[in-house]
């Protein structure tokens, strides 16, 4: 893999992205950090991160079959969980309230839950099966979709109440 297509495997542009969202989840928790920025970044990159994999990703490994087409589906449902306990966060009015408290807790379970089989079934697959070339094609593509949608705010309310609506 060249040093090129290395920056845009998409298993490691997800994996980046992953790693973000935890951090911002840390942010969020805590008193000292600007929990409602933290939230705002979140918010954009959830659904930009998801609208990427959804168009970008996950039709190709299924039509590829190199990923179980059940576990993508999977993760599509994963996908729209963690959206809706997006919304009801982001509906909260008070940050730090023991409401956003309660709505942070499901909005981090149900993303870490699908963190975690993401990686351990969707990416591993794509490692195993996906070759180089192609893992950095659909890395750049994932990443020019994940800008579009971060430059049209896709993170405001209004906007993660049509992807709930539509889900």
């Amino acid at each position: 893999m060249t040093a090129d297509q290395q920056e845009q495997d998409v298993v490691e542009v997800i994996l980046e992205d992953h790693r973000t969202m935890e951090e911002l989840f840390r942010q969020m928790r805590s008193v000292e950090a600007d929990r409602a920025g933290a939230l705002k970044k979140f918010s954009a990159l959830l659904i930009a991160h998801g609208e990427a994999e959804e168009s970008e990703v996950y039709g190709a490994l299924k039509r590829f079959r190199k990923v179980d087409d059940e576990e993508v589906e999977h993760g599509v449902e994963e996908h729209e969980e963690g959206n809706k306990a997006l919304l009801a966060l982001l509906e909260v009015a008070g940050v730090g309230s023991e409401d956003w408290d309660a709505k942070l807790e499901d909005l981090v379970e149900a993303v870490t839950h699908h963190l975690d089989e993401e990686e351990r079934t969707i990416l591993n697959g794509a490692r195993e099966n996906v070759p180089d070339e192609r893992r950095a094609e659909l890395g750049a593509a994932f990443l020019k979709e994940r800008e579009r949608q971060l430059e049209s705010d896709c993170g405001s309310i209004e906007n993660v109440r049509t992807v709930v609506g539509g889900s």
